[in-house]
């Protein structure tokens, strides 16, 4: 499939982050009230996530009103269409949106410019394209099957994963190694003792640079469908694999690694293995 076979889809996708970037920008670097979603631990939401999602549901209640849409702060809605999805009950149609208004709040409330905006359109329960979008600096990775694209101010072309197939060669990255369990902690290490180089702190953006060519491996646990969904098409239309710590789908969430290559997948998967679930 080429990008031809999704340009309108793309186009729905590009308006959307566009319209984020506007309802977000009065609020980076500014003091925020900053809520807590937990009753234990810390999972931060802003205005700025709240006005994000909004701008982009109000775009598709314009362009697409059949599409369900799954969005991490307002929840499931059902679309005007009649799909038949995998899942069940509002939001699980043929054709759903899944939204990250704010992927990485603890970056951004904390003024560092690595949060991102994930969009994702999701066909019969699997995700198609997906966009990420960093508007502080205006870089924005869009995949679908067989392509990726990078854009920023008057620069614009493909994306293409590294070709590193060693891990000890590899560069790793994952957003905390605080979020892993013991048994996890422990497989985790023995991949990054055995990577070249590990970097910590960069949410969404990680598999970003990964489907640049800068990153080679990362490798998380604990995401939710609407952290994921969005970085798959990207990662694998720039030619690289995903999967869950089993080798398995990870349009899910959970445990999630991604690498430029089979090569280097297999072996973390052989490291992660003992904590797979």
């Amino acid at each position: 499939m080429s990008d031809h076979d999704f340009q309108a889809d793309l186009r729905i996708a590009h308006a959307m982050a566009d319209a984020a970037r506007v309802a977000i920008a009065p609020y980076f670097r500014t003091r925020l009230d900053v809520e807590n979603k937990l009753s234990a631990g810390f999972d931060p939401v802003t205005q700025a996530d709240r006005a994000s999602e909004t701008a982009m549901r109000e775009l598709l209640s314009r362009q697409a009103p059949q599409d369900a849409i799954l969005g991490e702060e307002f929840g499931t809605s059902a679309g005007t269409g009649t799909g038949t999805g995998s899942g069940t009950g509002p939001g699980t149609g043929e054709r759903r949106w899944v939204l990250d208004p704010i992927d990485g709040t603890r970056a951004f409330i904390a003024g560092l410019p690595t949060w991102t905006v994930l969009i994702a359109l999701e066909v019969a329960g699997k995700p198609l394209l997906g966009v990420i979008d960093q508007p502080h600096i205006g870089e924005r990775f869009s995949g679908w099957p067989g392509g990726a694209h990078y854009s920023r101010a008057d620069v614009s072309q493909p994306l293409a994963v590294s070709t590193c197939r060693a891990l000890d060669q590899a560069i790793l990255a994952s957003t905390d190694p605080y979020l892993f369990d013991v048994a996890e902690r422990d497989a985790f290490e023995a991949v990054r003792s055995t990577s070249r180089l590990c970097r910590f702190g960069f949410d969404a953006y990680a598999y970003a640079m990964l489907a640049s060519g800068g990153v080679d491996l990362v490798v998380e646990s604990g995401l939710q469908i609407y952290d994921v969904q969005a970085l798959i098409p990207v990662v694998t239309g720039a030619g690289g694999v995903v999967t869950n710590w089993r080798g398995g789908d990870p349009s899910a969430g959970g445990q999630v690694v991604a690498a430029a290559n089979q090569e280097l997948l297999e072996q973390a998967l052989e490291r992660l293995a003992p904590a797979a679930l």
